[in-house]
């Protein structure tokens, strides 16, 4: 197929190279166009490797830009990486021009655009999530932090570029939280929930969904799960530790399934917003059972970079499927048993204001790795080498047959690369390396 990837992050990165896979496995060669894409995609399409890849400077955010483009280039699929074309409504305006995309319609994106609107779709489809209250004014806020007490939880209403939500013990900085966002819109206060955090996700045609594998991230910027929230440090996939507290995996999943995709999707299609798409489920696994913690409208970023190396089935398939109502028919997908983890090299003062232009060198040899390869978030191109352009410059993604293995494979990439100032994690993955 001919497959337009929007989006320029690791995340993108990764679905491009799960997609160029495909024919190394014997499958079918593609031809990606990647809008805008990043370095790391760019050198890819400059490199001999399977399937065929360009990059377009197009405005993913801009529907009618996108849809003129898709047409034009004879696209067969559009896949829609981030938030912001989805709230942006780019889906429709594909779907207006017949044009087959996965990523869901402006108002089902609300699932992801609005904290409220999320609560009551899951209220109303009987999903176990945590309590909360809307807050339009400081002083709404203030009362509902107080009723709940601590650990303080405030979330930004809408898309806040993974800066919105607040998890303290500090009053005080709670309702400092509440305050700055609530210049940009409500907010909601939040019941703290307690437990191991799970993230998965199910591919949706508008009715029927499949799972992914699970995975679980690492928010905090510090070892120990110290330091503020982040987009996301690092990442690993499978569970295994599902395995003590489900039985396994598979009946893990086949709970959320029922429980919370498979009602939330229904509900969406009850209110003629059918959801289609990537549906994230941010998961807490507390002692009264699981809990939802926030839902998200596609593909999570690190867990991406975790979960589509070890999927076996083809992607380009069921992104189709998905996106052409035709995933009832199929069995879920299967992954391989191979343990993998991804550890994000951040710049200087990351998540505050990052400190970038800085060159990144020693890729090569940490690509060269065996079972390493990089998914770049935040570089460009310049005088003929590469330079940091945000907070997460890049991830570093190792496979292995056990989790001892890709951690060391992972570790060791990452001490070949040099970029002033930079900051990772050294503890990814390393409860289940024991």
């Amino acid at each position: 197929m001919r497959i337009l990837v929007l989006g320029s992050g690791a995340r993108e990165h990764a679905i491009i190279t799960a997609l160029l896979a495909e024919e190394q496995r014997g499958g079918d060669a593609h031809e990606i166009i990647s809008a805008p894409g990043n370095a790391g995609i760019a050198a890819d399409a400059g490199a001999e490797r399977a399937g065929s890849i360009s990059t377009v400077a197009l405005d993913a955010n801009d529907p009618v830009a996108v849809a003129d483009y898709a047409m034009d280039n004879n696209v067969q699929l559009v896949v829609i990486g981030p938030e912001a074309p989805l709230v942006a409504g780019v889906a429709d305006a594909l779907r207006t021009r017949g044009i087959p995309v996965f990523g869901p319609a402006q108002a089902a994106a609300q699932l992801e655009g609005s904290k409220t609107f999320a609560k009551r779709i899951m209220d109303e489809a009987g999903v176990p999530t945590g309590r909360a209250v809307r807050a339009g004014s400081l002083a709404e806020a203030t009362a509902a932090i107080d009723e709940f007490g601590a650990p303080y939880v405030v979330k930004a209403d809408g898309l806040a570029a993974g800066k919105g939500v607040l998890v303290t013990e500090s009053r005080d900085a709670a309702i400092g939280h509440a305050s700055h966002w609530l210049q940009h819109g409500s907010v909601l206060i939040e019941e703290f929930l307690d437990g191991q955090e799970v993230s998965l996700f199910f591919l949706s045609d508008g009715h029927n969904v499949l799972p992914l594998s699970p995975a679980q991230d690492y928010k905090r910027l510090s070892d120990g799960d110290a330091g503020p929230n982040t987009g996301g440090m690092g990442a690993y996939s499978p569970l295994p530790w599902l395995d003590a507290e489900f039985g396994s995996e598979a009946a893990f999943v086949d709970e959320v399934q029922r429980t919370i995709a498979l009602p939330t999707v229904r509900r969406l299609a009850a209110e003629q917003t059918p959801f289609i798409g990537l549906l994230y489920c941010g998961l807490i696994l507390t002692s009264r059972g699981i809990r939802v913690i926030e839902f998200n409208a596609r593909f999570g970023d690190p867990e991406t970079q975790v979960v589509l190396p070890r999927l076996v089935t083809p992607l380009s398939s069921l992104l189709f499927d998905a996106a052409t109502g035709a995933l009832g028919e199929r069995a879920n997908p299967e992954f391989s048993a191979d343990a993998c983890v991804t550890v994000v090299l951040a710049s200087e003062n990351y998540p505050e204001t990052p400190v970038t232009g800085r060159p990144i060198t020693g890729l090569d040899a940490a690509a060269a790795v065996d079972g390493v390869h990089i998914a770049h978030a935040a570089t460009a191109s310049r005088d003929g080498g590469l330079v940091s352009t945000g907070g997460r410059v890049l991830n570093v993604v190792a496979t292995a047959p056990d989790f001892a293995g890709a951690r060391a494979r992972a570790y060791e990439a990452l001490g070949l690369i040099q970029l002033e100032g930079a900051q990772f994690r050294s503890d990814i993955a390393a409860r289940v390396a024991e």
